[in-house]
């Protein structure tokens, strides 16, 4: 197989610069969905439930979007013509989904439309999102993947940043965070409106900037007999052929996927009770100037996790042991989580949102990079990618299906799941030893 040949540090950064907008529209979803949905009268114990369908969404279109971009040749490339597709659906979804509340239905009217708008806005962003891990590894060779997924992660985390402070930046140029019952916040809306335009700019400059190989060049790259198409498998037999690592790597986001769910889940009715004093167990709770503040405080405890992860993702790549990284992030993240549960000062959850963010910063970049390298010449790199978000999508799913049940378990106190979330990433960081890295066996 023919050795890709480096690309320039602005070639790296073009072509996950459109993950930027992407982020922002992620961003915006996991940091008011439970915030949203809450306001709409869903109750606390249900909370979770809202959540099973983003990542339900995930495992059933990335699949189908690697494996038909594996076999699309287009004059705008094969990745790209999904990306912009998926952002054109995100940017529309949107402009409806805040306003799930402000229409006149009745409260099970609205919230059943905000699950479709949200249904949508994750199957959209899914869409868009996918090809920027499937460009990494079509056109970066092995040796600078590290590099090129530290910038998607740093992209991703500053796109994040921007996301999680809309609400509290328009809070703060005096637009509206209080709402009638049942009634999103002016704040929460215009956020989403300005993170659909900047998610379409972005997206239209990686189309515009980023030429992907034509088939014969791929196949040259890739070991490929067949420049236009690889050789048909069903996904049971890609599946069953893929690599120890692809697996191995799948159990370790588990555990940090599980954990991820429940902090955007209870972070802000633990963020409320701990540092508000808001009584969650009250029917109207959410109604209260506390809880709407504690809900855009959480954007800031994001946006600091965010900064977080911005700063550790460019210490990974001076990890000799990927290993060691890998484990040691999620180490971190797993006391930060532990930590947020008891702190009781909306600033010194700082700290512990930092050290969150050291996790964070290693599950984007570190999972791609192991089995991007452990997939080079067996061909199907999308439809394996695609596969491979199953391993974020099967927990996140698993976690919120189980929430409920947990939360009665640890006495309906929103912060102890946060507790749960740490034990997660902890046991995520001990499976970490049994993925063998291709770099270090070689």
């Amino acid at each position: 197989m023919k050795q890709k040949p480096n690309l320039s540090f602005w070639q790296l950064w073009n072509l996950s610069f459109g993950f930027f907008g992407v982020q922002i529209a992620y961003a915006l979803q996991s940091a008011n969905i439970s915030r949203i949905f809450a306001t709409l009268g869903a109750d606390p114990h249900k909370l979770s439930y809202f959540w099973i369908l983003p990542p339900l969404m995930g495992i059933i279109v990335q699949p189908i979007v690697g494996t038909l971009s594996d076999k699309t040749w287009t004059r705008f490339g094969r990745r790209i013509p999904y990306l912009f597709i998926g952002a054109a659906v995100a940017v529309l979804v949107m402009c409806l989904l805040p306003n799930a509340g402000s229409f006149g239905m009745a409260v099970s009217t609205a919230m059943v439309f905000g699950l479709l708008s949200l249904m949508f806005l994750d199957t959209s962003i899914n869409m868009a999102m996918q090809p920027f891990k499937m460009l990494v590894g079509d056109m970066v060779n092995e040796k600078q993947k590290t590099l090129a997924y530290s910038i998607q992660s740093f992209l991703c985390n500053a796109g994040s940043i921007a996301g999680y402070v809309f609400p509290y930046f328009f809070t703060l140029l005096g637009i509206s965070n209080q709402a009638p019952l049942g009634v999103i916040p002016d704040s929460v809306v215009y956020s989403f409106y300005i993170g659909a335009a900047i998610l379409i700019l972005c997206v239209i400059y990686t189309t515009a900037k980023v030429k992907e190989m034509p088939p014969e060049e791929y196949a040259k790259y890739h070991s490929l007999k067949k420049a236009n198409n690889e050789s048909k498998a069903s996904m049971i037999t890609l599946l069953k052929n893929a690599p120890a690592t692809f697996w191995k790597v799948g159990l370790v986001q588990f555990f940090c996927w599980f954990a991820f769910m429940y902090m955007w889940t209870y972070t802000n009715g633990t963020v409320a009770a701990n540092c508000w004093g808001v009584d969650m167990f009250a029917a109207d709770a959410t109604t209260t100037t506390g809880y709407q503040e504690a809900g855009n405080w959480v954007g800031i405890l994001f946006a600091v996790q965010a900064i977080g992860s911005v700063a550790w993702a460019m210490v990974l790549p001076q990890f000799k042991n990927r290993k060691m990284a890998y484990a040691l992030s999620l180490v971190l993240g797993g006391i930060g989580f532990t930590m947020a549960a008891y702190v009781h000062d909306q600033y010194l959850l700082f700290l512990p949102f930092v050290l969150i963010g050291c996790a964070w910063a290693a599950m984007l970049a570190m999972p791609f990079t192991f089995v991007t390298n452990a997939l080079e010449g067996y061909g199907h790199m999308g439809a394996y990618l695609g596969l491979f978000n199953g391993t974020i999508c099967i927990p996140q799913i698993v976690a919120a299906a189980v929430g409920g049940v947990l939360l009665h378990l640890v006495g309906s106190v929103q912060s102890n799941m946060m507790v749960v979330a740490g034990v997660a990433l902890i046991l995520g960081a001990l499976s970490v030893g049994i993925i063998k890295d291709r770099r270090t066996a070689e």
